[in-house]
């Protein structure tokens, strides 16, 4: 009997050894599991810090040359094309003859429409010949002149179809294109060449909200093309859109005189500079500080080890960096990855 009691105080004993174990092991294991829960509620995250500097105010804009004439000459008269007179390349003047059509038809409508026009003149010199002397009324004479003018109009139309066998160019520039052969047979409003005035050219380039603010018609611009990196070109603004498009950009138009040798094409890649050579000061942030886009306006900043997204208004982009213009501080700490993974109050892990 003694002997099964201090059996059971030994299984006694060692079962409440084995649950004291127990319990400080699971005491343990709890600590651990809080610590390792909140180290991994920490996001990991770069900061970088806004910070007042001296920006280059130089904004460039790129853009594709365009002709600022560009005219389809067509045929104005039907008929068989008797001679070609300019090529492809050919240099060009404002109203120089580029083909002849052949007139045979439209010149014998010339001479019926002349001796018609003699026969009524002479008619009506009779007619007020013979008013003088009572031979005719007032009113024949009236009717007999409006022939004559009748007969005035239709010579001055067949004369003026008689002109038009001749294809000339109401502008002055260069054939880019030739579409009509000797031989061939045209008629009114048949493509014939493409002039293309290229002495002066036209850039047209997008310029976002933060920098047309700057810009006025009439003011000078430098203008570069890739395929002459050593050549510098100057243009004037003659053209800024009063209204923006979707992506808050405005259409800009640029004229540029070309060089004497006509180095510049239309279809050509250029770029124009604005604000060459100017600086200012302003306080900026990494573009990568921003959640989403520029234009939504938000950052978050390092605040006691959490990010606290914050709004604030940007201005004007200097490459990589962006213009704060209020709702930061010089000297903020604002996170510039790992935004993906925040909320406003998220608690941060600052990596290098």
């Amino acid at each position: 009997m003694k002997r099964t009691i201090i059996t059971l105080l030994v299984i006694v004993a060692a079962g409440a050894g084995i649950y004291y174990i127990l319990q400080q092991n699971k005491a343990k294991n709890d600590a651990e599991t809080a610590a390792v829960a909140e180290t991994s509620a920490a996001v990991a995250v770069r900061v970088d810090t806004a910070t007042k500097s001296q920006e280059n105010l130089e904004y460039l804009a790129n853009g594709t040359f365009m002709a600022k004439q560009e005219v389809t000459v067509s045929a104005e008269t039907g008929g068989r094309v008797v001679r070609v007179l300019v090529d492809e390349g050919s240099r060009v003047s404002a109203g120089q003859t580029l083909a002849v059509v052949e007139g045979d038809k439209l010149n014998v409508g010339v001479a019926d429409a002349k001796a018609a026009y003699n026969n009524a003149q002479a008619t009506l010199a009779r007619y007020e010949n013979a008013l003088s002397t009572g031979g005719v009324t007032e009113q024949q004479v009236d009717q007999v002149r409006l022939q004559f003018e009748n007969a005035k109009n239709n010579l001055r139309s067949a004369e003026l179809n008689a002109g038009d066998v001749t294809i000339k160019t109401s502008v002055g520039g260069i054939v880019n294109s030739r579409q009509i052969e000797p031989g061939a047979f045209v008629s009114p409003g048949t493509p014939a060449f493409e002039i293309v005035n290229v002495s002066t050219l036209k850039l047209r380039v997008n310029v976002d909200e933060k920098n047309v603010a700057g810009l006025r018609v009439g003011q000078t611009v430098e203008v570069l093309a890739s395929v002459y990196p050593e050549k510098e070109f100057t243009g004037k603004i003659t053209f800024i859109a009063p209204k923006s498009d979707g992506s808050l950009n405005f259409p800009i138009e640029i004229e540029i005189a070309n060089n004497p040798n006509n180095d510049l094409r239309a279809g050509m890649y250029g770029t124009a500079v604005f604000g060459s050579g100017g600086t200012t000061e302003a306080l900026v942030v990494p573009r990568t500080a921003f959640v989403g886009s520029v234009s939504d306006n938000k950052v978050f900043v390092l605040e006691d080890g959490k990010a606290v997204l914050r709004n604030v208004v940007s201005g004007r982009s200097f490459g990589d960096r962006i213009e704060v213009i209020s709702g930061l501080q010089a000297g903020d700490p604002v996170i510039v990855s790992g935004q993906i993974n925040l909320s406003d109050q998220t608690p941060v892990e600052i990596i290098k």
